[in-house]
């Protein structure tokens, strides 16, 4: 693990600070009280303690997701985050902590495949990352994001495996937010970027494939959710349009929220129906808060 990561990484128990200890071919991250967390061969750091009260998304879910964005098809948020994360690692600078300025860190939380925090470290060379999510499958794929991004598997709803003010760009892109915490681990001077669908957002198969509609104040819950701990300071909608084939319809369904509510018997039927290519609105909201 770079040790640039490791630095900033605590315990999930105790919150101490950690090392890299390696015996044979098998490596691992412990404390000074001896709490000890295996690095999978896949790459990631387990830091979760006890059981999750869910898993995260499906090896199905994720290879659909990857194989979607390896496309290029949402190229239009990664654009939207290197721009925003580039503009606040340089106002960091402007007023730099020492070591978060030095080498900035981005988190993803609830990071997916990784692809979007490797389009920022692509964009921040003197930049390390970090990938949170819940699911193994999609922490296999993000562990080889970025050769200067890391993973670990944490539940973001609980305490992050982070050490105050340790991070300098914080990324949650379609996650659960936990301000609390967000607000914890960012420095003063650092930036959250949440991107979420807006009322567009795939439109054009909500209502041809019966998919979950984009809740109409779900910009309003957000801000809600944020308020007491950030303070709202720009807000962009950015917008592409995509010609599908069906098959990358089925994957766009397959990679979200609607997996786990379609009928595949039924989602096949509307899918054949469709014309070809099938024109698809991609509508999201990049919201950038800093800590109050």
């Amino acid at each position: 693990m770079d040790p640039r990561v490791l630095d900033r990484l605590r315990c999930p128990v105790c919150g101490e600070p950690l090392t890299e200890a390696t015996a044979g071919t098998t490596s691992a991250l412990r404390c000074l009280r001896r709490h000890s967390f295996d690095i999978a061969r896949q790459g990631y750091v387990n830091l979760l303690t006890g059981r999750a009260p869910h898993v995260g998304d499906t090896a199905e879910m994720v290879a659909a997701r990857a194989d979607f964005q390896a496309a290029g098809h949402y190229d239009v948020i990664s654009a939207a985050l290197v721009d925003a994360a580039t503009e606040a690692v340089g106002r960091l600078r402007a007023t730099p902590t020492p070591d978060v300025g030095a080498y900035p860190l981005v988190v993803d939380a609830g990071a997916g495949t990784g692809r979007y925090l490797g389009a920022v470290l692509a964009a921040l060379p003197d930049a390390v990352g970090l990938a949170l999510d819940v699911s193994k499958p999609a922490l296999r794929r993000a562990a080889r994001a970025h050769p200067r991004a890391a993973a670990a598997l944490a539940d973001t709803w609980q305490r992050l495996p982070l050490a105050d003010a340790s991070t300098a760009v914080l990324l949650n892109v379609f996650a659960p937010r936990n301000g609390a915490e967000f607000h914890r681990v960012l420095d003063p001077a650092g930036t959250l970027l949440v991107v979420t669908p807006d009322t567009y957002h795939l439109a054009e198969l909500v209502d041809a494939l019966d998919l979950l509609r984009v809740d109409p104040d779900k910009a309003d819950r957000v801000a809600d959710s944020l308020g007491g701990h950030f303070t709202l300071v720009s807000s962009a909608g950015h917008r592409a349009e995509l010609a599908l084939t069906r098959p990358e319809v089925a994957t766009v369904v397959g990679m979200g929220p609607s997996a786990w509510h379609t009928d595949p018997v039924s989602l096949a039927t509307r899918l054949a129906a469709l014309p070809e290519p099938v024109r698809v609105t991609v509508a999201v909201r990049v919201d950038a808060y800093r800590p109050r």
